[in-house]
């Protein structure tokens, strides 16, 4: 069956947050069982303690590229008018939300979509740090906090025609496939090294892929529907604001990629601690710990609507297709993290 045929049995709007569901369990699967996670792998390469986690990021990150980019030279995929490359974009917003994100996801011990698949798995403080995640992100979006982000995004803008950087370079697909392919080497040396299991291969493998597949699925429902809809891939900040403004709205409110998305995640996460027994309930152990979460929580929140993105929509998403501003965003939160993981936690981690 067609994405017509689909169209006309589903509809658009159920048929694209079916497909936002479908991929964000996969995704919660993957993301699950492979302990995909940014923070761990800007831990591990600032201190030099171990590869494995870096290793599952960067099969996730090599992949997403690899595979978007195949996409897009076999002509199944277009994303010029995706919004990381066709809107006008802020520099200043990518490195200080960037900067702010990283910071927050050593704070929080996760980023935003580690703290889905932690909170579906029984983790009372990442859903805590959910709650107030999306809370700041809308607040950061269309609340108190909008003109302050407007205002430090406004400091340095692009156009969107600059920020696709395969054009600048003029590279091609094939250029960003062989980048890619470099670090999927990287991931399989590093792999090799930490001897990693056959499900945390797939794992990150499996990341990878369903951002690729996402960036497919939008374009080629949106091609065949009446409606415009907007060619995207995963990301964690907008979508849980929409969620959450979902949940406090009436009823009959239009549904989208990012409304199945983010359920999708919780399931997928949720079946896949259930299927190997790892469900368990756990909290706060003290109130320093809580504010701590709650500092994170609110850089993450700010930081990621600034940036234009998460760990994953700026740092897979949007480098995925070479967008300029998600590439300094990703260094951003790298950055930041490594900062301040040297200042807080290196001091009082034990050798």
């Amino acid at each position: 069956m067609g994405f017509t045929e689909l169209l006309e049995t589903f509809g658009e709007k159920p048929l694209i947050a079916i497909a936002g569901l479908l991929i964000g369990l996969l995704f919660g699967i993957f993301a699950q069982r492979s302990r995909f996670c940014l923070r761990s792998a800007v831990v591990e390469f600032w201190s030099r303690q171990g590869c494995a986690k870096l290793a599952i990021w960067l099969f996730a990150f090599s992949t997403a590229v690899i595979a978007t980019q195949g996409f897009i030279a076999g002509d199944w995929l277009d994303v010029s008018q995706a919004r990381q490359l066709s809107a006008r974009g802020s520099i200043s917003g990518a490195l200080v939300g960037g900067l702010l994100f990283g910071i927050g996801m050593i704070l929080a011990r996760g980023c935003s979509s580690r703290m889905l698949v932690l909170a579906a798995n029984g983790n009372l403080r990442a859903l805590l740090t959910g709650l107030i995640f999306a809370v700041t992100a809308q607040a950061s979006l269309n609340g108190i906090l909008s003109p302050l982000r407007s205002w430090i995004s406004a400091w340095w803008t692009i156009e969107g025609s600059t920020r696709d950087l395969l054009a600048t370079a003029h590279v091609g697909q094939l250029g960003g496939m062989l980048f890619g392919l470099l670090w999927l080497a990287a991931a399989i040396v590093f792999a090799r090294q930490a001897r990693l299991t056959a499900r945390e291969w797939v794992g990150g493998i499996g990341v990878g892929l369903m951002v690729a597949i996402a960036w497919l699925t939008t374009f080629a429902i949106g091609s065949n529907a009446f409606e415009v809809m907007p060619v995207q891939s995963l990301s964690f900040t907008g979508p849980s604001a929409d969620v959450l403004m979902l949940v406090l709205s009436p009823p009959g409110q239009p549904w989208d990629f990012d409304i199945g998305l983010v359920p999708g995640v919780v399931l997928g996460s949720f079946l896949a601690a259930l299927w190997g027994k790892e469900l368990k309930l756990e909290g706060f152990t003290d109130g320093l710990s809580m504010r701590r979460y709650i500092a994170g929580a609110l850089c993450m929140g700010f930081g990621g609507m600034l940036a234009g993105g998460c760990a994953v929509g700026a740092g897979v998403s949007g480098a995925a297709v070479f967008a300029l501003t998600a590439w300094i965003s990703l260094i951003g939160m790298w950055a930041g993290a490594g900062l301040a993981d040297a200042l807080i936690d290196k001091p009082t981690r034990r050798p």
